[in-house]
């Protein structure tokens, strides 16, 4: 079998070489993400790596697209990719590099780090006149237990807090991860929300999750909760969370993603201290393990394509999540 393979990735030689000798009856062609050749993208059978939208849409050969991200929705979008396409995403890639950002700016927010910053910027020395929170004994709410939120879980009970799991449906025969005191279903979430410390949300964009913390939500919240976010930023209802976090409802927050993204420069989350916001770059290829991890992803996917096996990460285009379906699985990372 021949194929085409365009690789739309920052590789440097060694990953480029695995990717070829990975099967080598396979043709190659490599892209950096900011420098795609469109002719290249249509000479494509099969496309690992974000391709600009623009230009994955005028192939309508294509029959396989790998994306480099957990969350590919905008090549889920009506007419972007064909029906009979197969799309697959970069689950297992991820979760180190997220989850120890996760835990970076928890304890930032706990420990008072960044308004520490702020004083320091203007040269004063001066205490935070309270008492900062403790992790042992906190209790921590992941909405979201793929990989990313599943690897932040791990690593929050490792530090001594109490971690409880959501997910979007809970099957019975399902045992409980040992670093979690349960887990429950997204149907339960109110129920849950009184007694979370901390709020780490890790879920993707879909109908199901639009603004599903809205100021409703907040109010069943415990005062002075922090609320973490690394999914998409439609999950929270921006205008919301900023009456959550001047009333004090919200202690603080940490946004790697917001809605709407880019964040406007007049939008009042800019302003408020609490809210600590980067420009959805937790992951990316920031860590240089993360980038080795989804070449790996790809070897391993394109051995089974070459071999006529299903795919693994299957994503879902209505769900949007990667799953066990089609005879594929959903990869893990193991870190």
């Amino acid at each position: 079998m021949h194929k085409k393979v365009l690789v739309c990735l920052p590789l440097n030689d060694a990953h480029r070489a695995a990717l070829e000798a990975s099967v080598p009856e396979f043709e190659f062609r490599f892209n950096a993400l900011d420098d795609v050749h469109a002719e290249d993208v249509l000479w494509a059978d099969v496309v690992l790596g974000n391709a600009p939208v623009s230009m994955i849409s005028q192939n309508k050969h294509i029959e396989w697209f790998q994306s480099n991200s957990a969350g590919p929705d905008a090549y889920l979008k009506p007419g972007v990719l064909p029906e009979n396409c197969m799309v697959t995403n970069a689950t297992g890639a991820y979760g180190l590099a997220i989850s120890e950002w996760m835990l970076a700016m928890w304890l930032g927010i706990q420990k008072d780090m960044f308004l520490y910053r702020d004083r320091q910027n203007q040269r004063q020395w001066a205490p935070i006149d309270r008492p900062v929170r403790g992790i042992t004994g906190a209790r921590v709410l992941c909405v979201g237990m793929g990989d990313i939120g599943s690897n932040f879980a791990r690593r929050a009970h490792m530090l001594g807090a109490e971690v409880v799991g959501v997910r979007r449906t809970v099957h019975p025969d399902t045992p409980c991860p040992d670093y979690c005191l349960r887990v429950v279903a997204q149907s339960q979430l109110d129920e849950e929300l009184p007694e979370a410390d901390l709020i780490a949300l890790s879920l993707p964009g879909t109908p199901e999750t639009n603004k599903l913390f809205n100021a409703e939500r907040f109010a069943r919240c415990k005062d002075g909760a922090i609320l973490i976010n690394v999914g998409r930023g439609t999950t929270v209802d921006s205008d919301a969370l900023v009456e959550a976090l001047r009333s004090g409802k919200i202690f603080g927050t940490g946004l790697d993603v917001t809605d709407p993204e880019p964040l406007p420069a007049d939008h009042p989350l800019w302003g408020e201290p609490g809210a600590i916001i980067t420009p959805h770059n937790s992951g990316k290829f920031s860590l240089p393990k993360t980038l080795d991890n989804i070449v790996d992803i790809f070897i391993h996917n394109l051995k089974r394509y070459a071999e006529g096996l299903p795919l693994d990460n299957q994503v879902n285009r209505t769900t949007r999540y990667a799953a066990d379906q089609n005879g594929g699985h959903r990869l893990l990372s193991t870190l």
